[in-house]
């Protein structure tokens, strides 16, 4: 057959079934899956002992996205992709923000014009829309998804971002009549500036108080809005980052009402705790996004989601901000006030070790649950799938060989991302991606750096076909 690539000896997993086979590759594509294929092929990959997965996709990742005066993210898209890339991802999505002042058609071809030729992976971008004036829900939303911008962001909380009940019905609205799949950023901002008032009132504006000024009531009460509101248009979405229980119960009851609702969770939610925002000399600023981790009783709940169906998503919700620096988390005002320090923390590279040692390696999920919660559930959600997100004749080739065995403890500087600082730094995993192909293309051996700044591409999507799909699966 004259293949590219064979991979040799692994074992295959996707979401559905566990197999030993052979991976034949040809122009970027899978083209063959056998045992004992034969040598013929430009290249053989021994991968023997270790675990055959469709390369991650994280569908929740903020890159280079305007993040306030004198704020910057600490990774723009080439430090962004590299660091997803030596995390086991082939395709990550992040945000492209129309802000409150701004164009929803300038922000897409600004965040393309940073992109371009600066990609490692493939990516994808999401909508964030702030301001949905007639001329965006008219003219520029509805082209823009007919364009392959399939998904819209919305926001319940931050002043500069949050939509009210009536800007968020009318964006529904858009998105059913197109066919776009919708995510929400599930907090009450009401509430949540009650809470911080009479924090500062007190006196109390250690980055502690950035968990105790946004509760587990913040997200529940935005949550069972987000889906009455959604149940009212009937349309179909997407809670991001849940971080609870009782946000997890209301998605429970609105799936038994026969509401389609596609849920997400994060390693912060499996890993961290509001103790971590307590740290000595302003540490806890490094453990500030929102929702903020909670407590071990709620890490359980999570892991309880992710086990028994009510996540389909597990994605890092990667928001860098540097620690040291006046353009980051410690920035003049964020040194003194939690207020003013920027919400988000890294975690692409991280995402898919932590799940790997922690769920798969302990018992918790099995190895077709990680593949579907990490790859095939988000190509599905987003339009990507069967190219996407998935091992199989005529997907493309994007392929993490994973070593079950190698243990590894997690130090920023080992990490590729731009921050400077990991919110797991000291945390021991087992289980790492080795081998990283994305299309055909060995883009890390070994650990090592081959593919080449550009190899990825810009993916335009199709409708939310796919989010119906999976829902229906349920």
């Amino acid at each position: 057959m004259n293949l590219d690539i064979i991979i040799k000896s692994g074992i295959v997993a996707t979401a559905s079934d566990t197999i030993r086979a052979d991976v034949g590759i040809k122009g970027g594509k899978i083209v063959i899956l056998a045992e004992d294929l034969e040598d013929d092929a430009a290249e053989i990959i021994d991968a023997k002992g270790k675990f055959v997965l469709p390369g991650g996709i994280d569908s929740h990742v903020h890159i280079a996205q305007p993040s306030g005066d004198g704020i910057l993210m600490a990774d723009d898209f080439e430090s962004g992709t590299r660091s997803a890339l030596f995390g086991g991802n082939t395709t990550i999505m992040p945000f492209c923000l129309q802000e409150r002042d701004g164009d929803l058609r300038s922000a897409i071809d600004w965040y393309h014009g940073i992109a371009e030729g600066q990609l490692y992976t493939d990516v994808a971008f999401h909508l964030i829309v702030a301001n949905p004036s007639p001329q965006v829900l008219g003219q520029q939303l509805p082209a823009a998804i007919a364009n392959g911008y399939t998904s819209i962001k919305v926001f319940m909380t931050y002043e500069n971002l949050r939509l009210n009940d009536a800007e968020l019905l009318a964006t529904f609205d858009v998105a059913r009549q197109h066919g776009a799949t919708m995510m929400i950023h599930c907090e009450n901002e009401d509430a949540i500036r009650f809470l911080v008032e009479r924090h500062e009132a007190n006196g109390d504006v250690a980055p502690k108080a950035h968990a105790t000024t946004r509760p587990v009531a913040v997200e529940r009460e935005a949550t069972h809005r987000a889906l009455s509101l959604a149940e009212i248009v009937d349309l179909p979405i997407v809670i991001v980052h849940v971080s609870n229980a009782a946000a997890a119960e209301e998605i429970q009851r609105a799936r038994q009402r026969g509401m389609k609702v596609t849920a997400e969770t994060c390693p912060q939610y499996l890993m961290l705790t509001a103790k971590d925002l307590d740290g000595m000399d302003w540490e806890g600023a490094k453990f500030v996004c929102s929702p903020p981790p909670r407590d071990a009783a709620e890490q359980e709940a999570c892991w309880l989601g992710l086990q028994n169906g009510t996540f389909d998503l597990f994605s890092s919700d990667h928001c860098p901000f540097r620690y040291e620096g006046t353009d980051g988390k410690m920035n003049p005002k964020g040194a003194k006030n939690f207020r003013h320090i920027p919400n988000g923390i890294p975690g692409v590279e991280t995402r898919l070790p932590i799940l790997f040692s922690e769920g798969v390696n302990k018992g918790r999920i099995d190895i077709n649950t990680f593949v579907a919660v990490t790859a095939t559930n988000h190509a599905k959600t987003y339009g990507l799938y069967p190219k996407k997100g998935t091992i199989a004749v005529g997907s493309d080739a994007d392929i993490a060989i994973w070593d079950p065995e190698l243990v590894r403890t997690v130090a920023h500087s080992d990490l590729h991302d731009g921050a400077d600082y990991s919110p797991y730094e000291g945390l021991t995993l087992k289980g790492w991606p080795t081998t990283v192909l994305l299309r055909g293309k060995v883009m890390v051996r070994n650990g090592h750096l081959e593919g080449q700044l550009g190899d990825g591409a810009y993916l335009s999507r199709t409708s939310g076909a796919g989010l119906i799909k999976i829902l229906d699966e349920k």
